[in-house]
């Protein structure tokens, strides 16, 4: 996946780099230049908000737009950001919306992943039962370890075969941007990132509409294809969808089922954030990223106030909106600082491996409904 003998892109280092340059400094906020000393804190935020508001308004407008695509035609909303972003890739670009691109592509986003926990009640995983729960677990374990399998056979870098095992295995685009937050710095993550979003997302809106008639032409129970649904799909809102589409009970167990998914994004994390702590970049201040990322802090403590019901269940709606708006403007985001000509490099392989992992957990839970 790096540039071959005859690439035009050999010998512009500096320019390709500058593509790429995406993900450093993920724990904080954007890089911003020190004030002078004496300066008052107000005058700071000012100065701070000023930078970030050009980059971040535009990011903000293109959620606004891919939401509004959305509703009216039906098609994921992670897409459509992606796809708005990329368009824009130019203003991406431009030194006075970096800033606020970069912010909304990294603090925005891991805002977004932890107001995720906002979703999730202990009540909602003890409710599916042993045999579900293991069968949505045992699916994640060995998508992702499917993943780094084959993208070692296909000659692909390890880490790219997590990125998308974890994207397939856990909630499609959340949890790619999620995983890449505590992925290795590298001048491809960015791509690998938006390539992996394209991907889940297609493929997911495909088997909104494939999966519900291999349910039925397998004969399974409307909860038997809760669980299959809820299981396999990858993103939150084709779940949804292909549940609600077949019956209300259906719809109930599917979306449980996946929230159980997206409740095994904490454990996978901290798992990769381990694996590659030794390969971590030191940020600014000589120290390497914490292994818990706060972001991970704020989705545990959502999921136990949410589990406590110490705090109004319409609130706890809000924030699971909040969190669905945060992660829609960070993909815009993404896509404004990807340029749609890098990813004619990719090749097949990559493709190749996210349609692979996404034939392992559909084989799995199959199995599993039908033979268990």
């Amino acid at each position: 996946m790096t540039p071959q003998a005859g690439d035009p892109r050999v010998g512009e280092p500096e320019q390709h780099e500058f593509a790429f340059a995406s993900f450093d400094s993920l724990e904080g906020v954007p890089v911003l230049a020190p004030a002078p000393a004496g300066t008052p804190a107000y005058q700071r935020l000012y100065q701070s908000v000023r930078r970030i508001l050009p980059g971040g308004l535009i990011a903000i407008l293109v959620a606004l737009s891919a939401t509004w695509l959305a509703d009216h035609y039906g098609a994921p909303v992670m897409l459509f950001a992606l796809l708005i972003g990329m368009a824009v890739n130019f203003v991406g670009q431009d030194a006075r919306c970096r800033p606020g691109i970069d912010f909304m592509a990294r603090t925005v986003l891991r805002l977004g992943v932890a107001l995720l926990g906002a979703r999730i009640t202990l009540d909602q995983v003890s409710s599916l039962g042993g045999k579900v729960l293991v069968i949505a677990a045992g699916g994640v374990i060995l998508t992702i370890l499917a993943g780094w399998a084959l993208s070692r056979a296909l000659k692909l870098k390890p880490d790219f075969g997590i990125l998308t095992g974890g994207a397939v295995a856990i909630c499609g685009a959340s949890a790619a941007l999620a995983l890449s937050s505590v992925l290795p710095q590298t001048p491809t993550r960015e791509r690998d990132t938006t390539l992996t979003v394209v991907g889940v997302t297609t493929l997911s809106t495909i088997a909104m509409v494939i999966y519900p008639v291999i349910a039925a032409a397998l004969g399974l129970s409307h909860t038997q294809t809760g669980v299959f649904l809820g299981a396999t799909i990858h993103d939150v809102a084709q779940v949804v969808g292909a549940g609600y589409g077949v019956s209300k009970e259906t719809g109930d167990t599917a979306t449980i089922v996946k929230l159980f998914r997206v409740a095994l994004l904490l454990p996978t994390i901290l798992v990769v954030a381990l694996m590659f702590r030794s390969k971590m970049t030191a940020g600014p201040s000589g120290k390497r990223p914490p292994l818990v990322p706060m972001f991970l802090v704020g989705f545990v403590v959502l999921v136990a106030i949410n589990s406590s019901g110490a705090v109004a269940t319409g609130i706890m709606e809000q924030a699971g909106t909040a969190s669905r708006w945060c992660l829609v403007t960070a993909i815009a985001a993404l896509g404004a600082k990807t340029s749609l000509g890098e990813l004619v490099y990719v090749g097949w392989k990559p493709v190749l491996l996210i349609v692979a992992e996404t034939a392992v957990v559909l084989a799995w839970v199959l199995a599993m409904l039908l033979l268990g």
